[in-house]
């Protein structure tokens, strides 16, 4: 009795252990006439007294002695509520196929999952198409399930192309049904990554490629949004429209804020117009909704304005600062976006960095040029800003950080004080929008004549030279200098000076400058050229920074084709030991007869020549020809392509391989200043050997600015001998390391001697002389690619500017004078 009592409890329980749902292979005749409760069909639901449950069994004739157990349940409610689902919705599956455990399993956990689905739904989720031919599923091929959704929808969402297929030409189902969230069954399609069934859908002309789900997207919205790249290529091959507005833009908005770059990119490819598309709710562009540097740079790229204002008063730099994104503003700063924009209460970006203490966008915004006293519509400049609502230790920072570089008013505007409009509210500080210009007016219309064009005028009585040394990217350095030079003597660059001599980046810099550009567009460009040019490892290829001097320069302009001002590149012959001082001039020096070379040789190098007759092509190549003698020409320096002659300037050891014979001229001339003074004097000299006493110049002014100087630091040994043990070893290692540095330290040397030298020299000559180089805090990398670390470069810059505002003041003055 024990024993039965056990057996039955077991059994009674056991079903309460195992899944009730799952199918399986029970003998037939274990279920007599009289326990079957009901019947359709080949399925049967019988209780078993012996277990207290209740079983949901399918017949099989092909196997008479055996059936399928649906399910065991322990109530008759759940009996009774399964089994007409199971009874109605199985039979065009055991009428088609031959069942087994195995494959029922999928269908009834299809059919107990979506109990509101057909038996169409059920055939095409478990993908048993050839069951989709049979009369009961055909009659239900456009059913629609409690969400609304077909078939076809099922079929769409699985991704599953053959059966989207069959239905679409076999069953005739329709296309424009819509579900509860009215998604088509193209929406559904484009939620998956298989372009086939939108090719399938599209081919059937499917009216749902450019209609709106109650979410407001099209099926090209919900592939932007989820990054589908194929699935946009396909919608826009079949017919797929970028410019239907959804509830909160154009897909191109969905793209960009989801950062999904290769999806905006083929919406550009299809419309052009869509970089200048606004969103229905803000009115803003694309650029307003990018959220990294690289969705910044693919609008840009495609000339996406970057000022434009949302209908909110806001700008995409706006947007930026408010949330913090450091990497995107400085794109956008980059390419020309106004720091000083009003937009919303009439707030500059400035004035939300401020709210926020975020301390690199403020220097950011600083050192691109935003003013730190425009009031906004309350009155409150962003000094004042800061002052109210910085909190903790950044505070004090803040404060001094904005002391610094000139902030006067950090305390609410007097009833007193002049209206926001006025002169006397603008900054004074350098490197600011508003600075003063009456001084420098003043002084230009004293000298009684302007310079047009660029065009030198007569009544100079001294020359003045412009000295720039080498430095790769901390050429930014030069430039932010010159920005404040210009906006204290209220002239560009270009008609401050009568010479300009540029090492490296400085010598790029010196053909900038008298090709016209302006500085603000040579600091962005700067910016702009690192991402190109610093790619990989050392050495980096020479193409990305040739094509970028092309694209600037022009691939056939001649260093003559702008004769004023003069200006020398320095760059070093290296086909030859020593190597020599190369200039590339923009000018004929006069010959000075009987001046011997520096060094005696014995060895015979070819000449600088170009093959005869072919000036105008492409090949016009420094010292690249092995024509014959009597095919070449001496080739005269201002005959020069003005790109090779940048790139040969800049051609530094192990940053990038020879232009040829040439390499970077800071080898030789990192500071251009005595070489430049030299080259002035020897031409002196000559004209007045030649009785051309009337065209010698003298030197007045001579301006060299450096790229700052790195802090000095304790330098390890640099003792190296030939090592007798393993510690000797190390020793000499890190020897040989530091005395290679310092080597090249002390080559590349820009300030102490020299400027001792030329500082001398100038005084002999009673020449006025003036050296700019900020004190760094950090040592910076040539090729150095963080906007971090090179916005703190140019705000020490600005903050040295300020420092030196009454000698800035002074240096102005003269130019103007001179």
């Amino acid at each position: 009795m024990a024993m039965q009592f056990l057996g039955r409890l077991v059994s009674t329980v056991s079903p309460l252990f195992s899944n009730p749902y799952r199918v399986r292979e029970v003998p037939a005749s274990g279920y007599r006439a009289g326990d079957k409760l009901r019947e359709e069909g080949r399925v049967a639901l019988y209780r078993n007294a012996a277990s207290y449950s209740w079983e949901c069994v399918l017949t099989r004739p092909e196997v008479p002695t055996m059936a399928l157990r649906l399910f065991q349940v322990s109530t008759e409610e759940d009996a009774m509520n399964w089994f007409p689902q199971y009874a109605l919705k199985l039979r065009p599956f055991y009428e088609t196929l031959h069942l087994k455990p195995e494959s029922a399993q999928p269908i009834v956990d299809c059919l107990r999952n979506n109990p509101d689905w057909s038996a169409a739904h059920i055939a095409v989720d478990t993908g048993l198409r050839e069951c989709m031919k049979h009369n009961y599923i055909q009659s239900q091929i456009n059913a629609r399930s409690g969400s609304g959704q077909t078939p076809l929808h099922v079929a769409c969402a699985r991704g599953d192309a053959a059966c989207v297929k069959e239905l679409l030409e076999e069953s005739q189902a329709r296309t424009d049904i819509k579900d509860s969230n009215a998604d088509t069954p193209m929406h559904c399609a484009a939620k998956q990554d298989s372009p086939a069934i939108i090719q399938v859908l599209c081919s059937r002309l499917c009216p749902g490629v450019n209609e709106l789900n109650n979410n407001g997207e099209t099926p090209l919205h919900v592939a932007c949004r989820l990054g589908r790249l194929e699935i946009v290529r396909a919608l826009l091959a079949g017919g797929a429209k970028c410019n239907v507005v959804g509830s909160s833009g154009y897909p191109i908005h969905a793209a960009m804020k989801h950062s999904e770059k290769c999806c905006a990119e083929e919406i550009l490819k299809a419309d052009k117009g869509q970089v200048q598309a606004e969103d229905a709710v803000y009115g803003g562009t694309p650029l307003h909704w990018a959220k990294t540097p690289e969705m910044c740079r693919l609008l840009l790229e495609h000339c996406c304005p970057v000022n434009s204002l949302s209908r909110t008063g806001e700008s995409p730099l706006h947007i930026l600062t408010k949330k913090g994104r450091f990497e995107a503003a400085m794109v956008l700063l980059t390419h020309g976006a106004n720091a000083n924009l009003r937009g919303q209460d009439g707030n500059t970006a400035l004035h939300l960095a401020m709210k926020m203490d975020h301390m690199e966008l403020i220097k950011a915004l600083i050192v691109f040029g935003a003013d730190v006293e425009i009031p906004n519509d309350l009155g409150e400049t962003p000094g004042l800003i800061a002052a109210r609502t910085s909190k903790g230790p950044n505070r004090k920072i803040l404060l001094d950080m904005l002391c610094s570089v000139g902030v006067q008013r950090c305390l609410p505007r007097s009833p007193s004080s002049p209206p926001p409009n006025s002169t006397e509210a603008s900054s004074v500080g350098i490197g600011f929008q508003d600075m003063m210009y009456a001084a420098a007016s003043i002084g230009a219309m004293s000298r009684g004549a302007t310079q047009v064009d660029g065009l030198k005028p007569g009544n100079n009585k001294v020359d003045r030279l412009l000295c720039l040394d080498g430095g790769g990217i901390k050429g930014l350095v030069l430039i932010q200098m010159l920005i404040a030079l210009e906006r204290e003597a209220g002239r560009p660059t270009r008609e401050l000076f009568d010479w300009v001599a540029g090492t490296s980046t400085g010598g790029i810099l010196a053909l900038a400058i008298v090709h016209g550009k302006s500085m603000d567009y040579l600091r962005c460009l700067y910016f702009r050229m690192k991402e190109q040019v610093f790619r990989g490892s050392r050495p980096y290829v020479s193409a990305p920074l040739e094509d970028f001097l092309k694209k600037e320069f022009g691939e056939h302009t001649k260093m003559t084709d702008v004769q004023y001002p003069r200006v020398m590149v320095t760059s070093v012959l290296a086909d030859r030991h020593p190597g020599e001082l190369h200039m590339f001039r923009n000018y004929t020096p006069p010959v000075c007869v009987g001046r011997e070379s520096p060094y005696a040789t014995s060895a015979s190098f070819k000449t600088l020549t170009i093959p005869h007759g072919w000036e105008d092509e492409d090949v016009l190549i420094v010292g690249y020809t092995e024509e014959p003698p009597r095919k070449r020409r001496m080739v005269a320096d201002e005959e020069q392509l003005v790109w090779r002659a940048a790139r040969s300037s800049g051609a530094a050891p192990t940053y990038f391989r020879p232009m040829g014979r040439f390499v970077d001229g800071g080898l030789l001339a990192n500071n251009p200043t005595l070489d430049a003074m030299a080259e002035i004097h020897n031409c002196n000299k000559v004209l007045k050997a030649e009785g051309r006493g009337r065209e010698v110049k003298r030197m007045g002014i001579v301006v060299s600015l450096g790229t700052g100087k790195p802090p000095q630091v304790v330098a390890s040994s640099v003792d190296v001998f030939w090592p007798s043990n393993p510690v000797e070893f190390a020793k000499s290692i890190v020897g040989a390391k530091e005395l290679g540095k310092m080597l090249v330290d002390c080559c590349t040397d820009s300030d102490s001697c020299a400027v001792d030298r030329a500082r001398s020299w100038c005084e002999m000559i009673d020449t006025i002389y003036h050296r700019l180089s900020p004190q760094l805090s950090h040592e910076v990398m040539l090729d150095e690619v963080s906007d971090g670390i090179l916005v703190d470069m140019l705000w020490e810059t600005q903050m040295y500017m300020y420092q030196k505002r009454e000698v800035l003041q002074a240096l102005a003055r003269q130019l103007l004078e001179k």
